[in-house]
């Protein structure tokens, strides 16, 4: 019988592994192991602590951290003790931190550090129901708010001292454990309430089908505020007794991948482009035969992993793969830690470039589909049933179906209970027990999920033109000079394109021609570099239907950021407002 909610899975998990490395964490330069049950007792006595906040059964309490074993702690105590986790993306600012606060009702607050703290107090005078805040860092404590350490100390000295078996007893499958609003690449967050039973199915199918054990390690780094690495990164891995290690950074996890040599971690799209760019960039700069040594390990791989897929591999490409594998994959792999088993990537779409080199290489990249409000795997791909340029088929306990119009819809004990506080948006994406997810595509004859783009973003040209563009961005972003694309359109006479150049691998060939590179800005003006991104450019669309190729194409001067709206916290683009932000630069392409 599988366990229906999360703290008594944390429990049962303490119970059966009882590792003393259960978590790490960087302090002062140096990894400190912390075992189960030193994390368990620090749960127990915080949930003690938060039940003597006179908080009820499903009050809620939200969650604003960055990655780190205290937000562990913090989650297992709200759920432990009956409450509802509301977490918040750190780099949320405070005015959009106000509306989750008030719109979800919410009685307590878990802050990280000084900075966080900052943007509650700053807001706390217009939310008359917050009556507590707890902060993790000691230095950061202020009169009317206590620190996590004391917050233990409180339910470690408490007269009324229940177990924590008997405090999570009277918890129940489908009880309320989070309210997650989405991030949203357009309009007002809205907040998905998910039961304790929409994670817990959703981690036991997963765990059907991809195999971990206690022996694991996991670096975490991907924001835990996020459904794809609370489910994936940190419910799933509790679950079977995985070692999780929070990195100290997203700019540290070169360095923290070879410190810890984890077997396993969760990540997005973004990140393995600029690991696969890193590694084009050392080959550039190495000599001819290093060159064509890379290009043929890879062409060696690409045959191995076609013909194991297939069923049957070789004995002369076996061989080759050895050879490729001690030239050129080896030295690779070591800069992961060496020990990795898979990469699980989620969030968006993954070029099949970059899945079939890190395969290649002998690091599959396992890529899934799903959404905050499917808990949020729906389809994945494993190591025993595996198919590049698809998503997977769908894991256990969830059905799929393709509507007429191509929109992919999920049914299942993970899909979301609904909206908070809005039954009309509910209404709206559940239909007869059907979550509809926004996203078109198909299943292929074998039962695995082909995505080609969403909905809403599907661009309708002014002579009636279908475009999907995420495939073609894909093919853009496939030059090493490319760091972003986003394709315009809509009810406009062509298709064009706004590019955000790769700053670091654009800074390192205008240096190497002798331009100036102190400006941004005036660099992508000149005429080389106008040149360079046309020939890119040319070179990727070459081949597309010509009402899909882009005309014309821009350049942004610099990088995307989530802290100015561009980018949601899970790192996508938000297109209406990268429209509206880049309106002038959008309106000159289409000027003559």
């Amino acid at each position: 019988m599988p366990i229906e909610t999360i703290p008594a899975q944390f429990l049962h998990s303490v119970e059966t592994y009882n590792k003393k490395a259960a978590f790490r964490h960087k302090r002062d330069g140096h990894w400190i192991d912390v075992s189960h049950r030193d994390v368990l007792d620090r749960v127990h006595n915080a949930a003690i602590a938060l039940k003597s906040l006179n908080l009820a059964k499903n009050d809620r309490v939200a969650l604003l951290s960055e990655n780190r074993l205290e937000w562990v702690i913090a989650d297992q105590a709200i759920l432990s003790a009956g409450c509802v986790n509301v977490p918040v993306f750190p780099t949320l600012p405070a005015s959009q931190l106000e509306f989750i606060l008030e719109n979800a009702e919410v009685r307590a607050i878990f802050v990280s550090s000084t900075e966080q703290l900052e943007k509650v107090l700053s807001v706390r005078g217009q939310l008359p129901m917050l009556k507590d805040v707890i902060v993790f860092d000691d230095d950061a404590r202020v009169d009317g708010v206590i620190t996590l350490d004391a917050m233990i100390e409180k339910g470690r000295v408490a007269d009324d001292r229940p177990t924590l078996e008997s405090m999570i007893a009277t918890i129940g499958k489908n009880d309320w454990a989070s309210i997650i609003y989405t991030s949203g690449t357009t309009g007002t967050p809205k907040g998905t309430v998910l039961t304790h039973w929409n994670f817990m199915s959703n981690v036991h199918s997963v765990l059907d089908v991809i195999y971990i054990d206690e022996h694991d390690s996991c670096l975490s780094f991907l924001p835990l505020s996020h459904v794809f690495e609370r489910t994936g990164g940190y419910y799933a891995m509790m679950t079977h007794g995985v070692t999780i290690a929070y990195a100290e950074s997203i700019e540290a996890i070169a360095d923290n991948l070879r410190e810890i040599s984890p077997t396993i971690v969760c990540s997005v799209p973004r990140v393995y482009e600029k690991m696969y760019g890193r590694v084009l960039d050392a080959v550039e700069q190495g000599s001819g035969l290093k060159q064509k040594l890379f290009q043929w390990a890879v062409k060696t791989g690409r045959e191995f992993v076609s013909q194991k897929i297939a069923g049957r591999v070789a004995a002369s490409t076996k061989g080759k793969k050895r050879v490729a594998t001690a030239l050129v994959f080896k030295k690779f792999k070591a800069r992961t830690g060496g020990r990795l088993k898979f990469f699980i990537s989620g969030g968006a779409p993954l070029s099949r470039e970059i899945a079939e080199f890190f395969y290649a290489a002998g690091i599959p990249i396992l890529e899934g589909y799903g959404l905050t409000e499917t808990s949020p795997i729906i389809t994945v791909n494993t190591m025993k049933d595996f198919r590049f340029g698809t998503v997977g088929k769908p894991i256990g306990g969830v059905e799929v179906r393709i509507a007429e119009d191509g929109e992919i819809l999920a049914r299942g004990d993970n899909v979301m209970h609904g909206y908070f506080k809005r039954p009309d948006l509910t209404a709206e994406v559940i239909k007869d027990g059907w979550f509809c997810t926004g996203d078109i595509g198909h299943l292929d004859e074998d039962g695995f999920l082909v995505i080609t783009d969403r909905k809403k973003d599907i661009i309708v040209t002014a002579g009636g033109k279908n475009v999907a563009p995420q495939p073609i961005e894909g093919r853009i972003k496939q030059s090493p000079f490319v760091g972003e694309a986003i394709l315009i359109g809509d009810k406009r006479r062509f298709i064009s394109a706004l590019i955000v150049p790769n700053f670091e691998k654009l800074t390192a060939w205008a240096q190497s021609n002798d331009l100036d590179t102190s400006s941004m800005a005036s660099l992508i003006q000149t005429d080389a570099v106008k040149a360079l991104f046309a020939k890119e450019f040319d070179a990727a669309i070459s081949g597309l239907a010509p009402f899909e190729q882009p005309k014309k194409f821009a350049m942004i001067n610099r990088e995307l950021a989530v802290d100015s709206g561009e980018l949601t916290p899970s790192l996508k683009v938000k297109r209406r407002v990268i429209e509206e932000k880049f309106r002038a630069l959008i309106d000159d392409m289409y000027s003559d």
